[in-house]
C-alpha cells in the first residue's frame, strides 16, 4: 500500500468517541424507588364464609401496581463533544515501491471465471486478455463475430430434437392412458339412458292415473 497508519501517532487525551452521554438535568423522581411493584388488591373482600379460626388471619392477594415505572434511567442526549472514532492518520509507506509492470505476465496459462446465471447454455472459448481496445474489437469479431450465427444454429437445433423428443414421450404417455380407461364406460353410458327412459314412463303412467282419479 502507498499508505499506512501512522503508527507513532496517539489519540488526544480529549477526544471523545461517546456518540451518547446521560442527560444531567434529568433526575430521579423522589420516592421513585419507594413505589412497590406489587400492592394488595384494593378490591378484594373477604369471603363471607371465611373463619380466621379454621381459615388463619384473611390478607387480600396481591395484583400488580399501575404506579409502578420499573428502575429509573437517566435519559440520553447527543454529546456535544462528540469527535467521532479516532484514527491515526494516514502517512507514506516507506516500504512502498512503485512498479508500472506490477501487472505484466509474459505468460498466462489459465483465466478464471466465477458467474451467477439463471439459464444455461453459455460457452466460454478464445479468452483474449488485452489493454489494447482496437486489438480487442477486431479479435472478437473475427472469432465471436464469425462463429455466433453457426453456434446459434446449433443450439437451437439440440433444442428442437430435445422438444421433439419430450412432446414425443408425453403424446406416447397420453395414448396410453387412454388405453388403459375401464372397458365399462360405455356400458354404463347405454344403462344410465336406460334408467332415464324408464324414470320417464313411470312419470308419464304417475300422471295418467292422476288424471283419471280426477274424472272420477
Amino acid at each position: 500500500a502507498k499508505t499506512i497508519k501512522d503508527p507513532l501517532a496517539v489519540k488526544p487525551a480529549d477526544w471523545d468517541e461517546n456518540a451518547r452521554i446521560p442527560d444531567v438535568t434529568d433526575v430521579k423522581p423522589e420516592g421513585h424507588d419507594d413505589i412497590p411493584e406489587m400492592i394488595k388488591d384494593p378490591e378484594a373482600a373477604k369471603p363471607a364464609d371465611w373463619d380466621d379460626e379454621d381459615d388463619g388471619e384473611w390478607e387480600a392477594p396481591n395484583v400488580a401496581n399501575p404506579d409502578f415505572k420499573g428502575a429509573w434511567t437517566q435519559k440520553e442526549i447527543d454529546n456535544p463533544a462528540y469527535k467521532g472514532m479516532w484514527e491515526a492518520a494516514d502517512v507514506p509507506n516507506p516500504e512502498y515501491k512503485e512498479s508500472t509492470t506490477l501487472y505484466k505476465f509474459d505468460d498466462m496459462r489459465y483465466v478464471g471465471f466465477e458467474l451467477w446465471q439463471v439459464k444455461a447454455g453459455s460457452i466460454f472459448d478464445n479468452v483474449l486478455v488485452t489493454d489494447d481496445v482496437a486489438y480487442a474489437a477486431k479479435f472478437a469479431e473475427d472469432t465471436w463475430g464469425k462463429n455466433k450465427a453457426g453456434e446459434k444454429e446449433m443450439f437451437d437445433a439440440v433444442e428442437a430434437e430435445k422438444k421433439a423428443v419430450e412432446d414425443a414421450e408425453s403424446k406416447k404417455l397420453e395414448e396410453e392412458a387412454k388405453a388403459n380407461q375401464p372397458a365399462g364406460g360405455a356400458a354404463e353410458d347405454e344403462e344410465d339412458e336406460y334408467d332415464d327412459a324408464d324414470a320417464a314412463k313411470d312419470d308419464a303412467a304417475g300422471e295418467a292415473d292422476a288424471d283419471a282419479k280426477d274424472e272420477l
